[in-house]
């Protein structure tokens, strides 16, 4: 395996533990466990936790911001721009880290890099759609929502609560499917 291969299997398997403990409750020991290599090979490639949580965040962040940024302006660009969000659903690690990301905003680098994504995609949802403040805000407090409802495993619990049966479907609408396909294959794990 090259370097880079390596590098990449690294920033996989970080991607899932980070999704799965959060920056606080995830060591570079444990990702370097799942991905089979030294805990200090980890360091020595990024540099400590830190960095590499802010690279896998950066990614996942850069991931998101194209999807919304695929959309091309215009009339449909409200509709696009929620669907494609919902697409990315199926990879619940993805948005999972983005959350654990706004948790830990308090670290520098962390916390710029949620900033800036959280702001991104308030202005592409504003520049793509020519809608307003107001409707960007929702727009983008959905996405926190999904984010929030994935992590509690809404989607996976239906029955154990009407009023959060409820709020998941509105919430997810045509998403959930996708949703509960995500929350399957995190489980087969």
């Amino acid at each position: 395996m090259t370097a880079g291969e390596r590098r990449e299997q690294i920033l996989r398997a970080a991607l899932t533990v980070f999704a799965a403990g959060g920056y606080s409750g995830t060591t570079t020991d444990q990702v370097a466990r799942a991905a089979r290599v030294s805990q200090p090979y980890v360091v020595r490639l990024f540099g400590g936790k830190q960095q590499l949580f802010a690279e896998v965040y950066e990614r996942a962040s850069r991931r998101v911001l194209e999807a919304l940024a695929a959309v091309a302006p215009g009339p449909e660009a409200t509709r696009e721009m929620g669907e494609a969000y919902v697409g990315l659903l199926a990879d619940r690690d993805l948005l999972l880290l983005l959350l654990h990301g706004f948790a830990a905003g308090s670290e520098p680098e962390i916390g710029r890099l949620a900033r800036h994504t959280l702001g991104e995609s308030y202005r592409l949802y504003r520049e793509r759609t020519g809608e307003g403040e107001d409707e960007a805000r929702v727009f983008v407090a959905h996405g926190m929502l999904i984010n929030v409802m994935l992590a509690v495993g809404a989607p996976e619990h239906a029955g154990e609560d009407l009023a959060l049966d409820a709020l998941t479907v509105c919430t997810f609408g045509s998403g959930l499917p996708v949703a509960l396909a995500g929350a399957r294959a995190e489980v087969g794990r």
